[in-house]
């Protein structure tokens, strides 16, 4: 999380946790990566508007520095104890699943070498001045208590801007938290794809139930990770009970593997309840709650911070959720999370190639510009957005109800800075 707004949630560095070069997070420091909002030019100033929203602040960057891509390496699982977190110290050999691969091999760490940018876009903005993305944003914002709209490209801010004020009283910015629903599910995908790319899971591998401690029927033994990323692991949609009833994601689930699979199974059913487990799992292998296992795999190689769940309530940096987010909390990895579309945008911007080729659809949706995932709930709405092959990433979330879902704030924002790259293609058809 930058330090212009909101509050900087507390970075749990899990050096004794996850195998992690200690130099990152030196470079991301250094190059002021906890500070995202940079200066911005002249030439890049939007025009002054009339609108009501609190005056913008758009932002530009510098290309960052070429890195070099490391693939990273597979490795054989080894049966562990039900329960026990796999991620260890670094000076001790890392266990692995129960889910085995056919080439035993070291498991690779994030290091610096393996974290590679996206080189910066050789094509210069069509519209340097963002006018259709300005407009864009001031179309949410006028209708909606707040918006955030965040562009990346080449791995760093282009444009961020902000409307409304945080529950302390402060102005909001691109780095305010916000509920963002269902964009938690491509957040927690990615930090499947983390733990997939350093071995200590393999998502073609079965599901690790005993490990996770979650009682299922004995035909959900060789539902792989795999199918619960891509919704076809044959649960049951079940989509009015995440928000209704009491007990957690973990409590709720458990009654949806009481029966087999469904005979559905194979085919795209999206159903919270895939997410939930994957979050479980991301907490059984790191032996952390979700926001600081996102934080350690997701947010931390990437060098942004600021995350936390619908389960610790609003924070005062947060902007407000009307409708409250207790009922929330029940999707766990499906729903919950509270994070700013500057971070959602930095972290896809900054993905490795081996983390984006475990985001596949239809785990995520696709349309001609590219791939993402979107939000809806009763007074949130979110698009999260990745364009030009993964350089440029469009975030958007709005507080309020002004459009019926997070596809809708898609239809807005993609098109309009589509327009300012030059390569508007239309109204997004999407899939599924």
């Amino acid at each position: 999380m930058a330090s212009t707004g909101g509050t900087i949630t507390s970075r749990r560095v899990l050096c004794t946790a996850i195998v992690v070069a200690a130099s990152l997070a030196a470079t991301a420091c250094a190059s002021g990566a906890n500070d995202i909002v940079v200066r911005a030019t002249e030439a890049n100033q939007p025009p002054a508007t009339t609108t009501s929203p609190p005056p913008p602040s758009t932002t530009t960057a510098a290309p960052p520095p070429s890195t070099t891509a490391t693939a990273p390496a597979t490795s054989d699982p080894t049966t562990v104890e039900s329960s026990t977190p796999l991620l260890v110290p670094a000076t001790t050999e890392p266990p692995v699943s129960t889910s085995a691969v056919s080439a035993p091999t070291t498991p690779a760490t994030l290091a610096p070498g393996n974290l590679a940018l996206p080189a910066p876009p050789e094509s210069e903005l069509t519209h340097p001045f963002f006018g259709a993305t300005n407009e864009a944003f001031e179309q949410l914002a006028r209708a909606n208590t707040g918006a955030s709209l965040t562009v990346v490209r080449g791995g760093e801010v282009i444009f961020s801007r902000a409307a409304g004020q945080t529950l302390d009283g402060h102005e909001a910015t691109g780095d305010t938290p916000m509920v963002v629903a269902s964009v938690s599910k491509i957040v927690v995908a990615l930090g499947v794809a983390r733990l997939h790319q350093q071995g200590f899971i393999d998502i073609g591998g079965p599901v690790p139930w005993d490990d996770i401690g979650l009682a299922a029927n004995p035909a959900w033994y060789d539902v792989t990770i795999r199918e619960l990323l891509d919704h076809r692991s044959g649960l049951e949609k079940a989509r009015f009970s995440w928000f209704n009833g009491d007990g957690d994601c973990r409590t709720h689930v458990t009654t949806l593997l009481e029966p087999a699979p469904s005979r559905s199974r194979g085919e795209w059913v999206y159903s919270n309840g895939n997410y939930c487990i994957l979050g479980l799992l991301l907490e059984q292998r790191t032996g952390l709650p979700l926001d600081q296992a996102l934080q350690a795999l997701a947010f931390d190689p990437v060098g942004v911070s600021g995350i936390h769940l619908t389960d610790n309530g609003l924070l005062p940096g947060d902007q407000p959720h009307a409708e409250g987010v207790d009922r929330l909390s029940r999707l766990g990895g499906a729903g919950t999370l509270i994070v700013s579309t500057d971070d959602t945008a930095l972290l896809l911007g900054r993905m490795t190639p081996e983390n984006a080729a475990v985001l596949l659809p239809p785990g995520v949706f696709t349309d001609q510009y590219g791939f993402g995932h979107t939000g809806t709930v009763d007074g949130a709405k979110a698009c999260l957005w990745v364009l030009e092959g993964g350089a440029t990433v469009v975030s958007a979330t709005i507080a309020g109800n002004s459009v019926n879902a997070g596809g809708a704030v898609c239809d807005i924002v993609v098109p309009a800075i589509a327009t300012d790259l030059g390569i508007n293609a239309g109204r997004p058809d999407r899939t599924p």
